[in-house]
């Protein structure tokens, strides 16, 4: 039986912490968004319409950059406090090249790095043990 690769990502609209799920702690990864808080004062100076199409492509390179991470996996938990998570989601759902993968979606607020590796840990481990 082949072993199923697993990914939890905590994200928000600025940084995503990628963090590998096997039976040792791996290092924690971490994919920031192109678009600043400097780029957004500029930008809405200039034109309010301007700062949404420039967030908006930064942030369609931000989900980019996370799907070519995510192709490499079986399973994906995507949590984190902003609604980054839902738009990578329905990012990937438009897709179907991640039909095969299982993604998951979770509300969760800001945590550690001890915290982020009990959260996919944990999280994993209950899907382990339902099966």
């Amino acid at each position: 039986m082949k072993t199923l690769k697993k990914l939890g990502i905590w994200l928000d609209h600025s940084n995503a912490h990628l963090i590998e799920f096997s039976s040792e702690v791996k290092e924690i990864q971490t994919i920031s968004s192109d678009f600043t808080f400097q780029d957004r004062e500029e930008t809405l100076q200039r034109s309010e319409s301007e700062m949404h199409n420039k967030e908006q492509h930064k942030h369609a390179t931000f989900y980019k950059n996370l799907a070519a991470v995510i192709k490499n996996f079986d399973e994906v938990i995507l949590f984190g406090p902003t609604d980054a998570k839902v738009e990578l989601f329905n990012f990937l759902k438009e897709n179907h090249g991640y039909d095969k993968i299982k993604i998951t979606v979770k509300n969760a607020d800001k945590m550690s790095d001890k915290e982020l590796h009990v959260f996919v840990r944990d999280y994993f481990k209950k899907l382990e043990f339902r099966m």
